[in-house]
């Protein structure tokens, strides 16, 4: 499965790299990858997959699961697809509470205590995610975990969420895309390197320069 869904991600440019000419992200970090899962949604068989996948993931780690919540706003189309596969009811979190009308920041029904899966498109630095499970945990909600469609598995992401209580299980992972891009022809195999170097502390540059080393 993450070899699959690396593979759909890069051929629909989802998962873009180029480490020789790096992405600025809004942090103002030089990032060798750029990811924009909302492209899924306009791939109907890489849709089909990542759906599958999340359904079949959630039928094994989270049987017990009687709620689906989608992050906003890229996690809210899978956690519909999802839960229409399974059966489930659904809903998703804001960024924020409405400033108008009844202020929602939780829409759809939830019962208190109900065993809730939260589905998410990507986990970097796991921020908004565990933000996310918060509101769910104070409106009276049982977190089961979160199901995401890719990881960068940072470790400042790992740690904070492992510090949080939050569980997550991604379809496939920088790892496995950045091994995928170098045996498609997307990246040269030596950039393997410099890419897990990004991974494991974005905030070092050094990576940029060390093409070849």
């Amino acid at each position: 499965m993450k070899s699959l869904i690396a593979k759909d991600l890069l051929s629909i440019g989802a998962v873009f790299f180029r480490p020789d000419e790096p992405f600025t992200w809004a942090s103002g970090i030089k990032s060798p990858v750029y990811c924009d899962n909302r492209l899924t949604l306009t791939a109907p068989e890489v849709r089909t997959h990542i759906e599958e996948g999340f359904a079949a993931l959630i039928r094994e780690k989270y049987p017990e699961a009687e709620v689906l919540m989608g992050t906003a706003t890229a996690g809210i189309a899978h956690a519909a697809i999802t839960a229409h596969i399974l059966g489930l009811p659904m809903g998703y979190v804001r960024g924020s509470a409405k400033d108008h009308g009844r202020q929602n920041r939780i829409e759809g029904k939830l019962d208190k205590g109900a065993k809730t899966v939260v589905v998410e498109d990507l986990i970097s630095t796991g921020g908004s995610v565990i933000e996310t499970v918060e509101a769910l945990r104070e409106a009276g909600a049982e977190v089961l975990g979160v199901v995401s469609i890719f990881t960068y598995n940072m470790r400042r992401g790992l740690e904070r969420m492992a510090a949080a209580g939050v569980e997550n299980t991604s379809l496939t992972d920088f790892d496995t895309v950045a091994e995928a891009a170098a045996a498609e022809g997307y990246i040269a195999p030596e950039d393997i390197k410099r890419l897990l170097a990004f991974r494991d502390d974005p905030s070092d540059e050094s990576w940029i320069t060390a093409k070849g080393v």
